[in-house]
């Protein structure tokens, strides 16, 4: 059996997006909703040395209609700076799959 494998994202892997407060992770297959989540950390901001990571308040996460996608949603457009989506989806096959999906808004 097949594991969900992440197709593509926006923003996309390691680009430099405009101002956004989605962020959303296609993935090749249906999700499990309760088993399947995903965790917005802000790795750097402009003008800030050592940025630690950071966990954006205030991002809620939700599936797509179709299943295949993890949403996330930030009340507010996110700040300037480096972000990282921690995700971990499960599929059909039941097997736990996790992964990283780097970008940046400027």
């Amino acid at each position: 059996m097949a594991h969900p494998k992440l197709l593509s994202a926006t923003p996309a892997a390691n680009a430099t997006a405009p101002r956004t407060g989605t962020v959303r992770l296609m993935f090749s297959e249906r999700l499990m909703p309760r088993l399947s989540t995903a965790t917005l950390v802000m790795t750097g901001m402009p003008g800030t040395a050592d940025h630690p990571d950071m966990k954006m308040p205030g991002v809620s996460t939700t599936l797509s209609p179709d299943g295949k996608a993890i949403v996330l949603t930030s009340a507010t457009p996110l700040p300037a700076g480096s972000y990282r989506v921690d995700w971990a989806v499960v599929g059909a096959d039941t097997h736990r799959i996790t992964g990283k999906h780097a970008f940046s808004v400027r």
